[in-house]
């Protein structure tokens, strides 16, 4: 996602612009976030963009939905927490996440690619998709929410155990793109944005409409948020009209 980051870089400054009606806070406050990878690029941008404006800091730790979710399980506590939809539900019903609190961001499909050298296979129907997982030596996809619906993916099209052997899944918050990139994967699954101007693979695309999934990532703010006023701050930002560019940019759509 280099080629993405620099891009992306320049959009801190047209947030902050577009922004800027936004006034700074009385008292600057630090907003510790907990979000996930996928969202990195556009989110980074628009970080940039509220800082310049509000005056407060923000702290965000990066991490898979999956993990992201069991450290506010275990105790962790951050004032917001940006992961996979699901999952925010999952830490509502749980006390974690305040009641009501959550808030859409963006939402991204899946996508395919191979590693760069590899003869680039046709993903243009469900059946060629099945083609290309029976034919790679080994596939990786996520821990997260778009390698749970891969892997059921690959159940209803019969091959889930053909392909067991060669499946690569690492840990949750680790990249496909890394693995494919390294060639410890010849083909991979993973969001949309994951795959986007990544060098040593050739991003496929996304896959065709009629097997298309696609991850809501959302906001919730923590039941015991140390900076709750700023943190709600910081999600009108993420989630107003101008936050769109930013979120395009890294090939999702905003919330």
């Amino acid at each position: 996602m280099r080629t993405i980051r620099d891009g992306v870089a320049g959009l801190a400054v047209l947030a902050a612009l577009a922004f800027g009606a936004c006034a700074p806070a009385a008292e600057a406050a630090e907003v510790k976030v907990i979000a996930a990878n996928a969202v990195k690029d556009g989110y980074a941008a628009l970080i940039a963009g509220f800082e310049a404006t509000s005056g407060h800091k923000v702290v965000t730790t990066w991490a898979g939905t999956v993990a992201a979710t069991k450290k506010v399980m275990d105790g962790e506590v951050y004032d917001l927490v940006l992961i996979g939809s699901a999952n925010i539900d999952q830490l509502v019903a749980a006390g974690k996440l305040a009641a009501g609190s959550r808030v859409d961001f963006a939402k991204t499909g899946v996508a395919m690619a191979v590693r760069a050298g590899l003869a680039k296979p046709d993903i243009s129907t469900p059946d060629a998709v099945k083609a290309a997982v029976l034919a790679a030596k080994s596939v990786a996809h996520s821990a997260g929410p778009s390698g749970a619906y891969v892997a059921e993916l690959l159940k209803k099209m019969g091959i889930a155990e053909k392909v067991a052997s060669r499946i690569k899944q690492p840990s949750s918050g680790a990249e496909v793109a890394k693995l494919i990139a390294s060639g410890e994967a010849d083909l991979g699954f993973a969001q949309v944005s994951e795959f986007l101007g990544v060098s040593g693979l050739v991003d496929l695309g996304s896959l065709p409409a009629a097997i298309q999934n696609y991850t809501i990532y959302a906001i919730g703010l923590h039941a015991a948020a140390p900076a709750a006023d700023a943190a709600k701050a910081l999600v009108k930002h993420l989630t107003a009209p101008a936050a769109a560019p930013a979120i395009k940019k890294m090939g999702m759509e905003p919330g």
